[in-house]
């Protein structure tokens, strides 16, 4: 392994160099009974009391419904959710998970699953984790791309099914740890022989949302490198971002992320880039570095022009499992983050996670949850609600992750069955003055995921508000309060507690996500590893692209006449031989007019019929 600096590559970790899937005895040891209670039981409304002193120590402030195990009526019933406390505790402890090594919690209590439900998922769990057990030694786990699906290979080289693959990831990572040592240590510098001090990262999708939630979660305050984000084709975001750079545009190092080197928003945010360097005098080359897939137009660009550095992208590893590959771990070690926690984070994730032992295998009780509160079609939307921070962007990143691999039309057998999982969230405590007023009293079609996180500053940072309470207490408190007052009323939810927000920790909860997301695909039978509807998408916008060409050119063919020729919308579209694109026409002379890039001669955009439009010069050149 290549050397790298003190603390970002240094690290070695040793995963287990095979996967072992164990087989248990029993698949379900002694599952705790836990029944339902009819919704007609319904607790009082639940206050959290501001101040810990004002909550007197002989009764009880949680919203429970204290009452003496259910009947055997009741249990027959499958109505409400168990409400006594005694009953609550029992079932948190016994299905309560715990990774002692990584100081990871999962509770599922509050998710209101039976053991029958269980014994009835247990032959579709046993597929789901024969499947994973393929996947992982090279199996065609993409049929629809006729792709391997490799990220768990990215933390364990072992793993790869063949010795070219083992390293072609071994090369990479020590690639990436040596050049961000170079650029970090000053070896490597700017073409006027001064220190990187930016990163300008332009990525869309994959290739931007795992490092922007890297960066917010494990950032040091003083990063040694600072970074930007280009992950859109918005004019005036991409101004904004380089504004902000100012002068030290020209100690900036810009990455450019697209497996394909295709991907419109990141073309047009390279250009707009290099654009600014020209007008700033800069040589772009120098400074830019290429993380795409070999021989794709990004790296025969790159190759071309004598890109600073270039990294790849591996086929069998999709945008969004991408943050393990040089995609994620390049503007990461650049920033000061020890990469080498973050892949023995997920490794030891994906250990635990390959057992076939329910219980003892988070992931799969993640995908039971699920599976549960949705009815396995979707039928509630996840809300993840992390209460720390640094953790804001871990329910954006889950959404492409959830909604991207589980939002499918067709299922594997090509029955039509409009799968998926709705995925949003926000940060606690200010969900608590945003939404969940609505979560607790209105339309009941979501279940939560709270992300827990037990330290709240660095050893010997912590002091009192108050005698006996932290500015941390009062985030565990609506944490908690949160929780127990979503449940009073029948509101279901899941707790993931870590210790601390560590590059092991955030490394073991991107591994903890993927595995459940390809469990849950199998439990109902769709390919979580393509995005047709993606691609649609894409293929949509591009024939929007097209017809403003075809526009332009009538428009200028009009414009050019003496005198000129002001059209209606309707004669564009006649023009064009595309009178059932009518409308569409209609909203591309609105955005080029809102442009100054067409006059509107007559009439107005508020009333379609009454406009007419041409351009303000001639370009025969351009569009004829």
């Amino acid at each position: 392994m290549a050397s790298s600096i003190s603390g970002l590559c240094s690290h070695t970790f040793t995963p287990k160099s095979k996967p072992v899937f164990t087989s248990p005895k029993d698949p379900i040891l002694n599952p705790t009974r836990f029944t339902l209670l009819p919704k007609t039981l319904n607790p009082r409304p639940f206050a959290l009391n501001s101040l810990a002193r004002e909550i007197p120590s002989s009764s009880s402030s949680f919203p429970f419904v204290a009452s003496s195990p259910l009947t055997e009526e009741e249990k027959k019933k499958g109505l409400g959710l168990e409400k006594d406390p005694r009953v609550l505790w029992g079932r948190y402890v016994d299905w309560l998970y715990q990774h002692k090594e990584l100081g990871l919690y999962l509770d599922v209590s509050r998710i209101g699953f039976t053991d029958e439900f269980v014994k009835e998922m247990e032959p579709r769990f046993e597929m789901a984790f024969d499947k994973m057990r393929e996947l992982e030694n090279g199996a065609i786990a993409n049929p629809d791309e006729r792709r391997m699906v490799g990220h768990y290979w990215l933390r364990n080289s072992e793993l790869a099914p063949n010795s070219f693959l083992k390293a072609q990831i071994e090369n990479a990572l020590d690639r990436v740890c040596l050049f961000a040592d170079d650029v970090v240590s000053g070896k490597i510098r700017t073409p006027t022989g001064e220190r990187f001090t930016q990163v300008l990262s332009v990525g869309i999708g994959g290739s931007a949302l795992g490092p922007q939630f890297v960066a917010e979660a494990l950032a040091p305050d003083k990063p040694r490198l600072k970074i930007r984000f280009i992950d859109n084709t918005d004019p005036a975001g991409i101004d904004h971002q380089i504004a902000q750079l100012g002068p030290e545009l020209a100690s900036t190092l810009v990455v450019v992320i697209s497996k394909s080197g295709g991907t419109p928003e990141t073309r047009n945010g390279l250009l707009e880039v290099q654009k600014a360097f020209r007008e700033a005098g800069l040589e772009f080359a120098k400074q830019g570095v290429a993380i795409t897939q070999e021989n794709s137009l990004l790296d025969k660009t790159a190759r071309i022009e004598g890109w600073l550095a270039r990294f790849p992208m591996f086929d069998w590893v999709g945008g969004r499992t991408s943050e393990m590959s040089a995609v994620g771990l390049l503007p990461a070690a650049l920033q000061g983050i020890d990469i080498k926690e973050m892949l023995a984070g997920a490794a030891l994730m994906d250990e635990a996670t390959r057992t076939t032992v329910l219980r003892n295998n988070p992931s799969a009780l993640l995908a039971l949850c699920w599976y549960w509160a949705s009815d396995g079609v979707g039928s509630k939307d996840m809300v993840v609600l992390p209460y720390k921070d640094s953790l804001l962007l871990f329910s954006r990143y889950l959404q492409q992750l959830v909604m991207e691999s589980l939002g499918k039309e067709f299922d594997l057998d090509g029955n039509k069955v409009n799968q998926g999982l709705t995925v949003y969230g926000n940060k606690g405590s200010t969900d608590q003055h945003a939404y969940i007023q609505q979560l607790r009293e209105g339309v009941h079609n979501f279940f939560a995921t709270f992300i827990e996180v037990l330290r709240d500053r660095p050893p010997g940072h912590d002091w009192e508000l108050e005698p006996g309470v932290t500015c941390g207490d009062y985030l565990f408190g609506m944490l908690q309060g949160t929780r127990s007052a979503l449940y009073a009323n029948d509101r279901e939810s899941i707790t993931v507690t870590v210790q601390e927000v560590t590059p092991r920790s955030v490394g073991s909860m991107i591994a903890l996500y993927e595995r459940a997301v390809g469990i849950y695909a199998s439990l109902v039978n769709i390919n979580a590893y393509h995005q047709p509807g993606v691609e649609a998408g894409k293929k949509a916008a591009a024939a929007v692209l097209a017809l403003q060409k075809r526009v332009l050119a009538v428009l200028t063919e009009a414009s050019c006449k003496d005198p000129v020729e002001p059209l209606t919308i309707e004669e564009v579209a006649d023009r064009c031989h595309s009178p059932e694109d009518i409308e569409m026409i209609y909203k591309i002379i609105a955005h080029m007019a809102a442009n100054d890039r067409a006059i509107i001669a007559e009439g107005s955009c508020g009333s379609p019929r009454s406009m007419k439009v041409f351009l303000g010069e001639c370009n025969v050149d351009d569009y004829i």
